[in-house]
């Protein structure tokens, strides 16, 4: 059977790029490797005939050769279908560690990083008052961790000795082995990757480099967080394996309920109860504000529950900027209780003198029941 043509394999022109190319070898070697179509008994041909495509088509001087002759200006062509000159060796190792991650192509790049690998990340969670998150605060926070070893020097080796290079993979941390038509490579499972072995482990920490300690952090809490706010201490977390970097700390921020206040961002809803004699005659009231002092607002005549007062500016600051959100104030008129047959006396009073004036809405109430129900 006649070999297809290279860019027909890979489904790109002949004047196409080198990174063309190798886009398409990618998607195409994706979609039709062998581990991801089990059960497909084309697939492992497919791979093959795509890989050879791109074995010769991704060099200058092949791709040349091959524009020029055809398969037959090709060592791939003259082998009879093969993998070409680098197979799923050589040059192919860098794509190969895209298409499939830990199994190929890692060994030096993640050989050190195994080495020194980072510490983990630490959550940690801090209550303050909604005052606090006004003015910004700062607050003491006790973390048990995993921090270097002093004695060792976070190295795990006792003083006075060292490492030395693991025989089972040859110091490089990986070890590879063949399985059908390529090659895997995985970590060591002797020096778990780091390529040495302690020869005399360190007592304080037992050869890891790393022991718990409680260490006690100052956090600064910047004005305007609200609930859920996090906070990122770098370089705060556990320390990483063999002297390796430490990881970072996250303080979330949540607020404490507040008797006086809710809060929606920046915004701040204060409800505040009157007596039905100041809704009705007017006046003023004294309401708090989030920094801890009062102001003075004026009440109406006639003041409807439920009513509404913006005051500009006297909400939370919006965290990161200058600006502040609104307080909203909002009346509840408190109807009374227990009253004294005089006071019993002096509201029926009232009620009876020139009711439709004083009562609109519930007179307009009750003209639209009777419409209804009398036609």
């Amino acid at each position: 059977m006649a070999k297809r043509d290279y860019y027909d394999v890979l489904g790109v022109q002949k004047n196409a790029s080198d990174a063309e190319i190798k886009k398409a070898f990618r998607n195409l070697a994706k979609e039709n490797h062998p581990d991801s179509n089990r059960g497909d008994e084309g697939a492992e041909a497919r791979f093959k005939e795509i890989n050879e495509a791109y074995e010769n088509l991704k060099d200058p001087q092949t791709r040349a050769a091959y524009d020029q002759f055809g398969h037959a200006g090709t060592q791939a062509g003259g082998m009879g279908g093969g993998f070409g000159g680098g197979g799923f060796g050589g040059n192919f190792s860098d794509i190969f560690e895209d298409l499939f991650g830990d199994f190929a192509g890692r060994s030096g790049q993640n050989s050190r990083q195994q080495r020194q690998s980072r510490g983990s990340d630490l959550r940690a969670e801090i209550k303050i008052d909604l005052k606090d998150a006004y003015f910004g605060t700062t607050r003491e926070l006790a973390i048990n961790s995993a921090t270097g070893c002093d004695d060792c020097d976070s190295t795990g080796a006792a003083s006075g000795s060292g490492r030395s290079t693991c025989q089972h993979c040859g110091g490089s941390g990986s070890v590879r082995s063949t399985q059908g038509f390529f090659t895997l490579e995985r970590t060591c499972s002797v020096c778990g990757g780091k390529g040495s072995l302690i020869e005399n482990p360190c007592r304080s920490c037992s050869g890891s480099g790393r022991v718990r300690k409680k260490r006690k952090l100052s956090v600064n809490i910047p004005r305007g967080v609200d609930e859920g706010t996090r906070i990122r201490l770098g370089g705060e977390g556990e320390a990483g394996e063999n002297g390796g970097p430490f990881g970072d700390l996250y303080v979330f921020v949540s607020i404490n309920e507040n008797e006086f206040f809710k809060r929606s961002e920046a915004d701040l809803l204060s409800e505040v109860p009157i007596d039905f004699v100041t809704a009705a005659l007017g006046g003023q009231i004294e309401v708090p504000t989030p920094d801890g002092k009062k102001i003075r607002i004026s009440i109406p005549e006639g003041c409807q529950n439920n009513r509404q007062f913006r005051l500009k500016g006297k909400g939370m600051p919006v965290l990161q900027t200058n600006r502040l959100g609104d307080l909203y104030v909002e009346i509840r008129v408190e109807v009374p209780t227990k009253l004294n047959e005089k006071q019993k006396g002096i509201l029926k009073e009232f009620s009876e003198i020139n009711k439709k004036n004083t009562s609109p809405e519930t007179n307009s109430y009750l003209d639209s029941l009777k419409r209804i129900f009398t036609g």
